[in-house]
C-alpha cells in the first residue's frame, strides 16, 4: 500500500512541476524555476521509492498516467483548455487503465515474488519428501 501512495503522490507532483515548466518561461523566471526543480526532485524521489516495491512497468504507467490525466484535468479546470467530449473520454480511459493496473498488480517486486515462491516450494518439498530411516547397528 505504501508503494501505491508513493507513486500516486509522485504523479500528483508531476502535475505541479509540469505547470511549473510552463510558467517558468523556459527557466528564465528564477523563482518559478527553482520551485519547479524542487517539485521535479520530489516527484522523482517518490516515483523511485515506489519502484522498490512495485513492478517497474506498472509503477511507470501509473506515474505517467496520473501526471497526464492530472495535467489535462488541471488544464481544463484552471486554464480553460478544451473540454471536448472526445478528450474527456480518452482521459477517462486512461484513468480506468490506471485503476485496472492497481487491481491486477502485486505490491511485491518480481524478485521478492520469486523468493516467496522458492520458499513455498521448499516447504512443500519438505512435507512430501519420504522419510529415510537409518540402519541400526544390531
Amino acid at each position: 500500500m505504501k508503494a501505491w501512495l508513493y507513486v500516486i503522490l509522485g504523479g500528483i507532483f508531476e502535475v505541479f512541476w509540469t505547470f511549473g515548466l510552463k510558467y517558468s518561461k523556459g527557466f528564465t523566471d528564477p523563482l518559478i524555476s527553482v520551485i519547479t526543480v524542487i517539485l521535479i526532485i520530489i516527484s522523482f524521489v517518490l516515483f523511485a521509492r515506489s519502484m522498490q516495491l512495485l513492478e517497474i512497468g506498472t509503477a511507470y504507467a501509473v506515474f505517467t498516467g496520473i501526471g497526464t490525466a492530472g495535467t489535462v484535468v488541471f488544464g481544463i479546470l484552471v486554464l480553460g483548455e478544451s473540454a471536448d467530449i472526445k478528450r474527456l473520454l480518452l482521459v477517462s480511459t486512461l484513468i480506468i487503465g490506471i485503476i485496472g493496473l492497481k487491481l491486477v498488480s502485486s505490491d511485491k517486486p518480481k524478485q521478492e515474488q520469486a523468493a516467496d515462491a522458492e520458499v513455498t516450494q521448499s516447504a512443500q518439498a519438505a512435507q512430501t519428501a519420504p522419510v529415510v530411516q537409518g540402519r541400526g547397528g544390531k
